[in-house]
């Protein structure tokens, strides 16, 4: 989902580039050219001798949540030599609270939560149908799944989820998505439904972006 239907489609719900010059290609991968994008600006890798596969998301998106047992099921198979990490988008709107749910996505995994609260975010947006459109909201839910609000507010406000929320908008910035769910492999490229053709498609086009950088 574009940058501009998610705001759009967040308001009416309520829930307030091109391809560069990418060298030789394989054959395999060159069927594949039209299906995934060069990044704005290459991000270097993360942790030496393994390569980054990043999922760009955000909980208000219907997309985003039909594709998280995709995903899901899809990284925990990749190699040892692949490092996958899921990064909160923030687009700038006065009437979407993407600040907030980033900072939520990032308070519990300070907390050690996210393996069992993650998916509960999508569903309090997407079944529930609750905003979470402002930060006592936010700790109402948090409350409400047997956090302690005092601790997740103070952490929800810390030093290091500020830190996280930075890192994740440089590297946002740096690879020129303008949508989400995409996936982004290596620095260097990435991939969605909306230029790949189906979700399908987006996993198959990373796991080629994926071979190519191991040989690269």
């Amino acid at each position: 989902m574009k940058r501009r239907e998610l705001i759009q489609g967040a308001a009416a719900l309520g829930v307030l580039g091109t391809l560069g010059a990418l060298g030789a290609l394989s054959p395999a991968l060159a069927q594949d050219a039209g299906a995934f994008r060069k990044v704005r600006k290459e991000v270097p890798r993360s942790t030496p001798g393994k390569i980054d596969v990043v999922e760009f998301f955000w909980y208000g998106c219907i997309h985003c949540y039909n594709f998280e047992p995709k995903v899901n099921a899809w990284y925990k198979k990749l190699p040892s030599d692949v490092l996958f990490t899921k990064i909160p988008v923030v687009y700038q709107s006065q009437r979407v609270n993407f600040q907030g749910h980033q900072r939520l996505y990032y308070t519990l995994e300070a907390m050690g939560k996210l393996d069992t609260a993650h998916i509960k975010v999508f569903e309090a947006m997407h079944k529930d149908k609750k905003q979470l459109a402002n930060d006592e909201q936010i700790f109402d839910f948090a409350e409400s799944i047997g956090l302690k609000r005092e601790e997740f507010a103070n952490v929800f406000k810390s030093f290091g989820v500020n830190a996280k929320c930075a890192q994740a908008k440089a590297i946002f910035e740096a690879y020129g998505a303008d949508g989400v769910p995409t996936l982004g492999v290596d620095g260097k490229f990435f991939t969605a439904a909306s230029i790949a053709g189906s979700e399908e498609n987006a996993i198959r086009v990373a796991e080629a972006l994926i071979r190519r950088q191991r040989q690269a």
